[in-house]
């Protein structure tokens, strides 16, 4: 395993390469939470999945985690074809859509090697037992 690659707790800034990964619904009414600030660098009302801007949304409140993994999926492999972008995930799902982190964690199991993916400090403990 490479180096530990965490997104910070707090994202208030991004860099021109650094896009921002957060929880999203299909409609893409990106009210509250991540979803509202992510508005801030680029993402589309509208548009619940996906890269806009400076933004990448994964859709969380469809119903239960395996409805998740299709995105996380596309997602990890989305960030594979764009090595030059470096994407800060945030605890998608763990806030409005009400998951936890042992149930989120396990859908990024795939982007733990993955140099240009950023993981939350607590999805990061959870895939590596590293509490």
């Amino acid at each position: 395993m490479n180096e530990k690659r965490i997104s910070p707790k707090w994202i208030k800034h991004l860099e021109e390469n650094e896009i921002f990964v957060f929880g999203s619904n299909l409609e893409g009414k990106h009210g509250g939470g991540a979803a509202k600030l992510a508005m801030d660098w680029g993402a589309v009302w509208g548009k619940g999945v996906g890269l806009y801007g400076q933004t990448y949304a994964i859709p969380t409140m469809q119903g239960g985690v395996e409805t998740i993994k299709p995105y996380t999926d596309e997602f990890i492999n989305f960030a594979k074809k764009h090595p030059e972008l470096k994407f800060l995930v945030t605890e998608i799902g763990c806030g409005i859509a009400g998951f936890t982190v042992s149930e989120i964690a396990p859908l990024f199991k795939d982007a733990i090697d993955q140099e240009n993916i950023f993981l939350p400090e607590r999805f990061y403990n959870e895939l590596t037992d590293n509490s």
